[in-house]
């Protein structure tokens, strides 16, 4: 399973940010319910990170008129492993 993180912009009026998060809590959707919200610092946008095995599941877990303009992104964890790997590998490209 991947993890992705799902951000739902909306329009910045206070009707507009109510009734979004109307929608999304009365889904019933544990995974609506929790979104966290950065209206009232001025983001206009709902944030959930999700499991799933594709991004187009987590993009079905949005309500339809959400899901065409959400961004989703893969998320991932590095280890120091990782990283020093690419850094080994660009430090040979250099040196040539």
């Amino acid at each position: 399973m991947s993890r992705f993180l799902i951000e739902v912009e909306h329009d910045k009026d206070e009707l507009a940010c109510a009734q979004v998060v109307h929608i999304f809590l009365s889904t019933g959707s544990h995974f609506l319910s929790n979104a966290d919200w950065g209206c009232h610092d001025g983001e206009h946008k709902a944030w959930l990170v999700v499991d799933t095995d594709t991004k187009e599941q987590a993009r079905s877990i949005l309500p339809s008129a959400f899901r065409n303009t959400a961004k989703i992104v893969q998320l991932e964890k590095f280890t120091l492993k990782d990283v020093d790997k690419v850094l080994r590998r660009h430090e040979r490209a250099v040196a040539v």
